[in-house]
Order: C-alpha cells, then structure tokens, then sequence
C-alpha cells in the first residue's frame, strides 16, 4: 500500500514539474495583451463590475423576466467595456474612422439594449428605460478631447445617468411599498454609476482614455462598405452621436448631455442626419423665409408618428425663446444650446419627453398630455397650464413653480429646490416627490390639497384644506 502511495505521489510531482516548465509568466513582455489585462485601471474596472454590476444581477435574478434580461445586457456591456480598455492599452491612439470601428461592439449591444424598450409597452417599461439609458455612460471611452464634443468623461458620466434617473425614480416610487426587490434593484443601479463609474474613471482615465504609446498595433475602419442585408440600428435615444468626422463648430453637436449612443457609426451618413437638433439655420432669426408654408420636401412627413393635427412639430429657437411645439411620441427631444436669457415654451405635445440640458429663465409647458419635462436650473418660474398627466423634475433649483388647471401633475425635486414656492389653483392629482434624508433613503410622496373648507369667521373667510379620517 506504501508503494502505491508514493507512485501516486511521484506521478503528481512529475505532472506540476511538467506544468512548470511550460508555463509563461501572465505579464510577460513578449504578450502585450497579459500586461494589459494586469494593468491597474483594468483590475480597478473589473473590480467595478464584480461589487457593483454583481449586484445589479443579484437583484434582477429575484425578479425574473425582462428586468433579467436587460441586466444580462447590461452586464454584456460592461464585458465589452473592460475588453476595450484592454485593446486601449495595447493600440495606438486611432484616426475618427478608425475610432468608430474600435466602438463598433459596444454599439452593439447598446442597440440591442434600446431595442428592448421598443414596440409594445412592458409593465417593466422603466426597467428598461432606465438600463438602456444608462448604457450611454459608457460613451466616456470615445472621448478624444476637448474638440470632439463631448463632455469629458466624469460629465459625461453624470449627464448620462440624470437621463436614466428620471425613470430610475418612477420605479423607485412604484415599487417602494410593494417589493423591495425591484427597490433593491434600482438603488443598485444607480451606485453603479453614481458612484461606481463616476469614481473609477475619476480616478483611471479624468482625460479620456490613455492609448499606447510604443504599441505598432492600430485600429482601423473596414474598407468594405457593410453589407445591404445587415438590419439598420434602432433609432438612439438623446445624445450627440459620435462621429468619424470632423467636428464643425455647429450647435448641432452637442457640448452637453447624453452624448454618444453610436448609432450611425457604421452607417456611411453623416452622423448628424435625422438628430433632432437645432442648427443655426433652422433659428427663426436666421430664415430666409418665415410664412410657415409646408415645402414639397415636407409633405412626406404627414404620416410620421410625431406630427399633429394642430400643426407640424417644432424645436427651435426664436431669438430668446425656445419653441417646442406638437412634438407626439417623441422620448428624446434635448435643449443643450441654451442660456438664463432665453425662455423655453412647451405647447400641444403628447407622449413625449423634453430635456433641458442648462439654466433657463423660464419655463412654461401647455396644453401637453402624458408630457415629462427635465430641467436643470430656472431663474423665474417653471409654469404648467391646461395639462393632463404630465412629469416634471428639477434637478437644480426652481424659485416657483405654478400649476393651473391641470389634471395629473407629478413633480420630482431635489435637494436643491425644497425651497421653491409650488402654486396652484384649479388642478387636481399633484404629487411632490422629495429626496429623502440620506442617499440610501426613498423618496417621499406627498400629495398637494385641492378640497378646501371656507368658513366666515371674525368678519372674514378663514381657509382650511379638507382632512378625511378614517372611522
């Protein structure tokens, strides 16, 4: 029995010194690719990923179904990200041709993600929302400077998360007395951008990813054109796309916001085709012709989805005052190119969501149904008038903000606009939605009175709100 202990014995030690002398160190200089995948900001991401992408999963697995899959796409995301990081080290800086190609895979699956939130709607429609949103964070590895317009990375971040907040909230809301599960799975999402992503590109790459310097390897575009059969993306949602052009000093390209979804990298078209954006010759001050007769080129336009009986749909700007008019169905329509002289007026609009990306003076939404509005910061006042069922959030600060006659109002503030002077008169269904004490805590609801009781008191009317209590 002892022999065959130390056969067994020396048959193990003859295999590890048979594995000893084939084996390569993993950081060694002839494989660039091992070193890369050993350098720091690729360990410190794929740490990100394991604490804080585990457990966005870990919640999704309690609920099942779609929120499960848009997580795993969102995890295939990430994947994606740490494998580009790794060719980042091991590649020379590329041309914008070359670049477009190198961000091609996470194009993808950022199209796959988006494509989720299309077609019938979900009772999961804010998951979603707010995973596909969120992928656009990841456009922080095509910053190349300060002339490529975009913001930089650790903005970038941050803008493109407010985006998905706005939905992150809802659910936030809906879920928050009725599973913790979905709960869970929202507050995680966010700490893994706020602060997850945010902190690790602040402190790996606050100027953009860093390429290789001595590496031969480069990245370069297809010199096939893609091929007809291959399916076009789905359409992006608001961010200035990047491009394999030049940038031009044009307020098409936008210098804040969501930028970078990639949907017409592989295209061939200019990436700023079909983006709804205002340049300067669409501002009424610029227009040579003013009569608002509908040109031959426009009338193929009347069976688009986003056009109104009342009129065509607008978004652009008349001399200071923004103009959003007739605008249905549309989930990104932004205002980036914007100052605190310039007003913002929202009119006849339907299933559609506005971003105001900057300070304005003011606001004014009207006559709009099923309408989110996300702004910034407002000098004057943030009015809604002759509404019905429409969403509002102040991410800055608002001083007033006045609802008249309005059915359906849900107002989302934050820390910063507590302070705000909320008016109404002739509305019913107004909900204000607080932050609560800390970062972990829920939001608080709180809905605004509209039953009154006046009663003739000491030679005057004294007005008290109605207070039901249960027998």
């Amino acid at each position: 029995m002892e022999e065959k202990l130390v056969q067994r014995l020396e048959s193990a030690v003859t295999r590890l010194e048979a594995l000893s002398v084939g084996f390569r160190p993993a950081c060694s200089l002839e494989s660039g690719g091992d070193a890369a995948v050993l350098d720091p900001s690729v360990v410190a991401f794929g740490d990100l990923m394991a604490q804080f992408v585990g457990r966005v999963l870990s919640a999704a697995e309690k609920i099942g179904g779609q929120v499960l899959d848009v997580t795993k796409v969102l995890e295939e995301a990430f994947s994606i990200q740490k494998e580009l990081l790794i060719k980042v080290k091991q590649t020379r800086k590329p041309d914008m041709a070359g670049l477009a190609e190198f961000l091609k895979p996470l194009n993808e699956v950022i199209t796959k993600a988006i494509a989720m939130t299309e077609g019938r709607r979900s009772d999961f429609f804010y998951h979603l929302k707010a995973a596909a949103d969120s992928l656009t964070a990841l456009a922080w590895i095509a910053y190349t400077g300060k002339d490529c317009g975009m913001s930089m990375p650790i903005a970038h971040v941050e803008e493109s998360w407010q985006m998905a907040e706005f939905y992150n909230n809802k659910i936030l809301v809906q879920y928050k007395n009725k599973d913790p599960n979905h709960v869970e799975w929202a507050k995680a999402l966010k700490e893994l951008y706020i602060p997850g992503l945010r902190d690790y590109v602040k402190s790996h790459h606050p100027l953009g990813p860093v390429w290789s310097a001595t590496s031969k390897a480069t990245v370069s575009a297809p010199s096939k054109a893609p091929t007809p059969s291959a399916p076009a993306p789905p359409p992006p949602p608001p961010a200035s796309l990047f491009s394999s052009e030049s940038p031009q000093p044009s307020s098409s390209h936008s210098k804040k916001g969501m930028a970078a979804v990639f949907q017409e990298i592989n295209s061939g078209k200019p990436v700023t085709e079909g983006l709804r954006k205002v340049t300067n010759d669409m501002k009424t001050k610029n227009r040579v012709d003013r009569t608002g007769t509908v040109g031959a080129s426009e009338k193929g336009r009347v069976s688009s989805p986003s056009f109104s009986k009342a009129g065509p749909p607008k978004l652009e700007l008349q001399v200071r005052k923004w103009v959003v008019e007739n605008q249905i169905g549309r989930k990104n329509l932004v205002i980036d190119d914007c100052d605190s002289k310039q007003s913002v007026y929202i009119f006849g609009c339907k299933d559609s969501v506005l971003q105001i990306q900057g300070k304005v003076n003011n606001i004014t939404v009207d006559k709009c149904t099923k309408m989110g509005v996300v702004f910034t910061d407002v000098v004057a006042a943030c009015e809604i008038v002759n509404c019905n069922g429409v969403e509002v959030q102040c991410q800055g600060s608002a001083p007033t903000i006045s609802v008249d006659n309005t059915a359906g109002c849900q107002l989302y503030l934050s820390k910063d606009a507590l302070e705000a002077s909320i008016t109404t008169a002739k509305s019913s269904e107004i909900n204000v939605l607080v932050p609560g004490a800390g970062p972990d805590d829920d939001w608080g609801e709180h809905a605004l009175p509209q039953q009154f009781v006046h009663v003739f008191k000491d030679g005057q009317f004294v007005t008290t709100q109605v207070s039901h209590s249960g027998g």
